[in-house]
């Protein structure tokens, strides 16, 4: 991974690659000298001091050895491995198949109280029928090449969606207009689909605003990559190639901000029924 889309992981990357730094100005060595005790170019010394590159790591204890600080390298390491964590490519995290990495969200859905979800591309996992998840994730597993395990990683989908019936938790369900419109599966399927949204717009633990494709949003927010905000502490971010955890207080407040003038524009209730309703009738 060479670069990194959210200000926390180069906030990580830069704070990493500034110890480093340290390291071999205090052990007074220049990058030259360095890259020959680590036999590598020194390009790429460079890289890793200038967080443009993520080091490995034997990449850190060899820079590490270098500069007489041996005993630094494990602590360096694993400050390394949690920055690694906030940006997890979607090919790495589904090279096993989508089953386990739909059981590794389980216990996060359980525990959390209040969901705040922004659906940009598709209908969010826990609003999702079985047809239209099947459709999805086969589609996905197509492009990205993983393991083929779809019809299990439904079943743990489908089990992990109980939280919007079972327990205190509340979900405020934002989804732009486009989303009911772009076909995953068939028609039955996509009927299906929005048929489980207008039943869900019944249930008192959810509040359900669909921002219509028409809504002015000069000075407002314009469409945004899916996200999910778990409680106030923890948000998960969909991008085409990677999965981004944002956990800093300010990124934090820059999504929560985001989702809250998303609000403004949604429409709910009949304005809200009326939409899905005609999404419906496009169908036919």
């Amino acid at each position: 991974m060479s670069t990194f889309p959210t200000s926390s992981v180069q906030e990580a990357r830069a704070a990493l690659a500034g110890r480093l730094r340290e390291l071999r100005l205090d052990a007074g060595i220049t990058g030259k000298q360095l890259a020959g005790l680590c036999d590598w170019s020194v390009a790429k010394s460079s890289r890793i001091e200038n967080a443009v590159t993520a080091p490995s790591d034997a990449d850190i204890r060899a820079w590490c050895t270098a500069c007489g600080a041996a005993d630094q390298a494990a602590d360096l390491i694993a400050a390394n491995r949690q920055a690694d964590a906030m940006y997890l490519q979607w090919k790495r995290l589904q090279r096993t198949g989508m089953k386990q990495l739909a059981e590794t969200s389980a216990k996060l859905y359980e525990r959390t109280r209040l969901f705040r979800v922004y659906a940009s591309h598709v209908m969010p996992g826990y609003l999702q029928t079985p047809g239209y998840a099947t459709a999805l994730m086969g589609t996905i597993a197509g492009f990205r090449g993983t393991p083929d395990d779809v019809s299990e990683a439904v079943a743990v989908r489908m089990r992990r969606a109980r939280v919007i019936h079972e327990g205190d938790h509340r979900f405020a369900t934002l989804i732009e207009e486009d989303v009911l419109n772009h076909r995953i599966g068939d028609q039955e399927v996509m009927a299906s689909q929005l048929g489980n949204l207008l039943a869900a717009m019944t249930l008192p633990s959810m509040s359900l605003g669909i921002i219509p494709a028409a809504a002015a949003r000069e000075g407002v927010m314009w469409p945004l990559e899916q996200f999910t905000v778990f409680d106030d502490a923890r948000i998960h971010v969909e991008l085409l190639a990677a999965k981004v955890t944002v956990t800093a207080p300010g990124e934090l407040d820059i999504y929560l901000r985001a989702f809250a003038r998303l609000a403004e524009l949604a429409v709910y209730g009949a304005e809200a029924r009326a939409l899905i309703l005609k999404a419906i009738e496009a169908l036919h």
